[in-house]
């Protein structure tokens, strides 16, 4: 199976699931594919305990399609640009310090109370897991999915501020996390080089600072650009010459191409639309044009992730394993959460209620599984790969289905959820 016939097949499968989705169980599109898709996998292995030839063709789409390549190399920076492209600047700057504080602190201290954790865990199970080896897994799952993110939010009905604090944490923390996790695996010492302090501490601020300041500087000519001209399919090519182009810049500079791409794209929905009439032609047709792709390539995402399934090594201690994961990260996340939205909240009002739901709110999703996939056999990779994937089923099916009921439940008042006016203020 060549690489054009895996691509149709993925591209087909995902049409028939959209339709079944849309047609019949209603429920929001990231969410319904991936349980079509599972819900299939699962048949393919019935069928496939009495005639194997199905789940060999089935096994061997998955292994084509390097699932962290595709997604890591090639899908996220577009997904990325897309979805802070189509976000409020405004609400953003507004909530700059809370959001910041809850994707540099809060990924840092979930890596931490989670990798302890994991390792404290592992130990008891009589699993001999290094404790580096568990700080990888703490920074892989720690970051919430800007895409599993932006999907659902959009049909929660949250407080327009806590949207933004939720989206724009998951924008910055998945650049900040795909960091954290890169920093510690040259502590492994796997890339073949002695790692040293300051090589940690060099790499990680100029995979952090070159990603900011290269996504600036991009977003600031293409728009430029843009804004100069008149031609809407030059528009469009110049804004996919900047997601495509900056991302082979930010490899070759070796900084932080998620970053790079969320600034870039942040930059782009809050100036082109200064230089350009209201309602214009060329401004619906690129942001149409973005909002296709952003569609077009989670539906793609979400059927991959729920073909994964696959590829997981099950083992009885590794799935109760994952049973016992689930409740300890959202446990973490409540912890890591609870600092900014204390300190960024009214005083005079309760924050239970706003911390419950960023915890709740704070959905895994494929850079999960593209990371854990990276991680080599020797770095427990098996095991890890089962617990990852076991979370991220939950909190995209569960959590992703049950966090509008819970806002609603809640009634969350401006206050609790740190409105901008006050937040601004301090």
């Amino acid at each position: 199976m060549d690489y054009y016939q895996a691509a149709t097949y993925l591209v087909v499968l995902s049409a028939v699931f959209g339709v079944i989705n849309a047609r019949w169980l209603k429920l929001p599109n990231t969410i319904g594919l991936m349980s079509i898709t599972l819900l299939m996998t699962l048949v393919v292995l019935i069928i496939g305990q009495f005639d194997s030839q199905l789940l060999e063709r089935e096994l061997a789409l998955v292994h084509r399609i390097d699932f962290e390549t595709v997604l890591l190399d090639i899908m996220l920076s577009f997904l990325l640009f897309a979805g802070a492209m189509h976000t409020d600047m405004n609400l953003i700057r507004d909530l700059k310090r809370p959001i910041i504080t809850l994707a540099t602190y809060g990924v840092l201290a979930s890596t931490f109370l989670v990798g302890i954790s994991a390792y404290v865990i592992l130990d008891w199970f009589n699993l001999d897991v290094p404790i580096l080896h568990c700080l990888l897994f703490g920074a892989l799952i720690s970051p919430t999915d800007p895409i599993a993110v932006l999907g659902v939010m959009k049909q929660a009905n949250a407080p327009k501020d806590l949207e933004t604090n939720i989206v724009g944490e998951s924008l910055f923390n998945d650049g900040v996390g795909v960091v954290v996790f890169v920093t510690l695996l040259s502590l492994t010492g796997v890339d073949s080089h002695d790692p040293n302090l300051w090589s940690v501490v060099e790499l990680f601020g100029r995979e952090v600072v070159g990603g900011l300041a290269l996504g600036a500087c991009l977003g600031w000519l293409c728009v430029r650009c843009i804004n100069a001209i008149e031609s809407i399919e030059t528009e469009v090519m110049v804004s996919i010459a900047c997601v495509m182009g900056g991302t082979a810049l930010a490899s070759t500079l070796e900084v932080s191409a998620p970053l790079a791409m969320v600034v870039a794209g942040l930059l782009m929905g809050e100036n082109y639309y200064r230089g350009k009439a209201e309602g214009s032609i060329n401004e619906s047709y690129l942001e149409n044009f973005w909002k296709i792709v952003d569609e077009l390539l989670n539906t793609l995402l979400f059927v991959l992730i729920g073909m994964e399934v696959l590829l997981l090594n099950i083992q009885d201690k590794f799935v109760f394993l994952g049973l016992v994961f689930i409740p300890l990260l959202w446990l973490c996340r409540y912890l890591s959460v609870w600092l900014p939205v204390y300190l960024f909240s009214d005083k005079g009002q309760s924050v239970a209620g706003t911390n419950l739901v960023m915890t709740w709110a704070g959905l895994r999703g494929g850079i999960s599984i593209a990371l854990v996939l990276s991680l080599p056999a020797t770095l427990s990779g098996d095991l890890f790969l089962v617990i990852t994937y076991m979370i991220v089923v939950v909190s995209i099916l569960g959590q992703g289905l049950t966090i509008g009921p819970l806002i609603r439940k809640l009634q969350l008042s401006p206050a609790e959820t740190g409105d901008p006016e006050t937040l601004s203020d301090r």
